[in-house]
């Protein structure tokens, strides 16, 4: 699910060398923490919300089979 976030994201940006994501495996969920540089905050992010939740959208439907839970979470330095 890493790959497919950093494929996603690395389109979006501008300095897709910049993009940074941590995965931190619970229990009952996994995280994903993303950074992006400073300039792209607002491209992943998008209008209200709209990029962000697409991408969660995305993220929710591939991971239906694996029966895990990924949470999104955008980072800003």
């Amino acid at each position: 699910m890493k790959e497919l976030l950093e494929m996603i994201v690395k389109v979006i940006v501008d300095r897709p060398e910049a993009v940074d994501i941590n995965e931190t495996i619970g229990a009952h969920a996994h995280i994903l923490e993303l950074k992006v540089a400073k300039e792209d905050l607002g491209k992943v992010i998008g209008k209200r919300g709209a990029h962000a939740a697409a991408i969660r959208t995305i993220l929710a439907a591939a991971s239906g089979k694996d029966d895990k839970r990924y949470i999104l979470e955008i980072l800003e330095d």
